[in-house]
């Protein structure tokens, strides 16, 4: 399934492109080719520059020229969406990729001014009647005409409502062309995904790390990397390692923070937990001191959808019967049910 997405300014779009990639949808922009066009001349990339561009070069190149070259990143076998199509014949070209269907987002022009006016971005017009000049440059035809495109649209998505509410239109919108709307998640991705808000209490400046202890489906301990107990963090003091120029995956000793692993091991201590059997889901995989401690906390599993800098641990936990499992990264939006 390949969805274009044309529309009107601060209608929602990028919204859109956000609620699909939660759902796995691969996403492209035509306004991504015009950035990496400026950039290459060495232009700054703001809205007046992107626009002039893109008119240039579609009087140039023709009307299709940005859609001629994102069509070449399509794949009809996968899920995406193509956003920023403003002109009439770069929607004829992407019709001729297999699957492809136009979305046109809208919303009411109070509404969208309002957003405008919140997201403050430089440059954005202050006041309604340059908001309106904005929008369109209607019968010129190496211009914008998100009008004209918002008639050739197979579906209009009305953005004036609460977010939650506005998400329930995509999914019924993706339902009636056959998508299947993801159902129960599995209990890997159920608690690889608490391992990731644990991993949003960490201090540490490179990276997140959350583990979460399982046995039986039920949670034991968890842990995030930081500092000890009644000592200053590196949100507070800087990175250590950054500082002494310490490698990512070497000198571990050299670190304010305890990793989350050990923090895990450390909880279970505490409160008399045996780990003796059971399963961590951690954000990422676990250093040779951590796999060296996991062993003799006698865990029996270890599940991942990251790597950590060194691999050193596969061999330990070949050697000592330590199942290892790197699963997909769940995906970081939760899906609330009415």
């Amino acid at each position: 399934m390949i969805i274009g997405l044309t529309g009107s300014i601060c209608a929602g779009k990028g919204e859109v492109v956000n609620y699909l990639k939660s759902l796995g949808f691969e996403a492209h922009s035509l306004s991504d080719v015009l950035r990496e066009e400026l950039a290459k001349r060495g232009i700054e990339k703001t809205r007046d520059n992107l626009i002039a561009l893109g008119n240039d070069l579609r009087r140039e190149h023709g009307n299709g020229v940005l859609a001629k070259i994102i069509s070449q990143k399509l794949v009809p076998s996968k899920n995406i969406v193509v956003d920023s199509i403003r002109n009439p014949e770069e929607i004829q070209e992407l019709r001729h990729v297999q699957g492809f269907f136009l979305v046109g987002v809208d919303a009411l022009e109070e509404v969208r001014f309002q957003r405008m006016i919140s997201r403050n971005r430089p440059g954005d017009p202050k006041t309604l009647e340059e908001f309106r000049k904005i929008n369109e440059n209607l019968g010129v035809a190496h211009c914008q005409q998100v009008s004209h495109c918002m008639s050739m649209a197979d579906c209009i998505l009305l953005n004036n409502v609460p977010l939650q509410s506005f998400h329930r239109k995509i999914d019924n919108m993706l339902k009636d062309r056959g998508f299947k709307i993801r159902g129960r998640i599995s209990i890997d991705e159920y608690f690889l995904k608490l391992a990731g808000v644990v991993a949003e209490r960490s201090t540490c400046h490179r990276h997140r790390v959350g583990a979460v202890a399982v046995k039986d489906k039920k949670i034991l301990t968890t842990g995030y990397n930081g500092a000890a107990t009644k000592t200053k963090d590196c949100l507070e003091l800087g990175c250590l390692r950054d500082e002494l120029g310490i490698k990512s995956g070497t000198m571990h000793e050299v670190c304010r923070a305890i990793h989350a692993e050990q923090n895990v091991i450390i909880q279970a201590a505490q409160h008399g937990i045996n780990l003796e059997g059971a399963t961590i889901y951690c954000t990422h995989s676990p250093c040779i001191l951590c796999a060296k401690m996991l062993a003799n906390a006698k865990i029996k599993k270890f599940i991942t959808y990251s790597d950590y800098p060194e691999q050193e641990f596969l061999k330990l936990f070949k050697e000592t019967g330590i199942e290892f499992e790197k699963k997909e990264r769940p995906q970081d939006r939760i899906f609330f049910k009415d």
